[in-house]
């Protein structure tokens, strides 16, 4: 099904009449689909589940070409970024294109549904705003982690179940408590694997959160255990380009103090969470999607 929601998507780009947008977006490295997966599995394959997931995944698409340029990325998920193959203003201009689509065929849903996932672009955007906030110095507030990674991805994985449950005549408001705790899960575990595997891997490369200025939750564990000297140390290798020795301590020190092992914990029990709310609901898979997650390494 995920097959329909991609030639959907090219068909909505394509119908803006604009061969070139159609080129550039055949070149945006496409990604896991979960906030599609999440939508079909939950509503089911209808001719507007369809329409949703590729609307959702369009915009899902947008703001990650503007991240890119945000974050001076020039990977994304092991290919070539389009900001490093055409320029950020095309990166930005396609993200816009992307964007005002996904929004005009919204227009065609139903009015709770189309304000679900618009609610949470808004959402998106402000993350994205507090994320850049956040990286002028070592963020110390798990407070404000979870609020920005909560804005910034878990919002419009939280939108994409409910609105899905609503297309279905679902409980909305147990299916959206699914989605924003599996929405900050998936962002935990993708701040693990920034620490814990390859360049290669992870096709950009590794602590590469940590150079551009993100106090992901394992640093801010490890942070909090760490001696006095140890926390100037790490303060002082924040948004450095860092050596192997250096990254080698980094990791060291995450082991250490079992920074690793609580986020990965902390994670799991978003994703028990999840699962507990919709236990009375009708299996369609979720679980199998909150597994997956969970276990994946990139």
């Amino acid at each position: 099904m995920l097959g329909k929601v991609e030639n959907l998507m090219v068909e909505m780009v394509a119908s803006l009449g604009d061969a070139r947008s159609v080129e550039l977006f055949h070149r945006v490295p496409k990604g896991k689909r979960l906030r599609a997966k999440l939508i079909l599995k939950i509503a089911g394959v209808t001719d507007n589940s369809l329409k949703l997931a590729a609307i959702v995944e369009l915009i899902h698409a947008a703001s990650l070409l503007h991240d890119d340029v945000i974050d001076d990325a020039f990977t994304r998920r092991g290919e070539d970024s389009i900001n490093a193959l055409f320029g950020n203003k095309t990166a930005i201009m396609l993200g816009d294109i992307l964007y005002s689509k996904g929004f005009s065929e919204l227009t065609f849903m139903p009015n709770d549904v189309a304000y679900s996932v618009s609610h949470a672009v808004a959402l998106l955007s402000v993350g994205e705003l507090l994320d850049v906030e956040l990286s002028h110095a070592f963020n110390d507030s798990e407070e404000r982690y979870f609020d920005m990674i909560y804005k910034k991805t878990a919002s419009l994985i939280e939108a994409s179940a409910k609105a899905a449950a609503l297309l279905a005549g679902k409980n909305a408001t147990i299916y959206a408590l699914y989605g924003k705790n599996l929405g900050l899960a998936f962002q935990i575990i993708d701040d693990i694997l920034d620490i814990t595997q390859s360049s290669e891997t992870l096709g950009k490369p590794s602590l590469n959160d940590f150079k551009e200025g993100k106090t992901t939750l394992p640093y801010l564990y490890m942070y909090r255990k760490l001696s006095s000297s140890d926390q100037t140390k790490l303060l002082s290798l924040f948004q450095q380009e860092l050596d192997e020795t250096q990254k080698v301590w980094i990791k060291t020190k995450m082991n250490e103090t079992k920074a690793l092992e609580d986020s990965i914990s902390y994670a799991r029990k978003l994703g028990l969470e999840a699962l507990e709310v919709i236990e009375k609901e009708e299996d369609v898979g979720l679980s199998t999607i909150i597994k997956e997650m969970i276990e994946r390494n990139f």
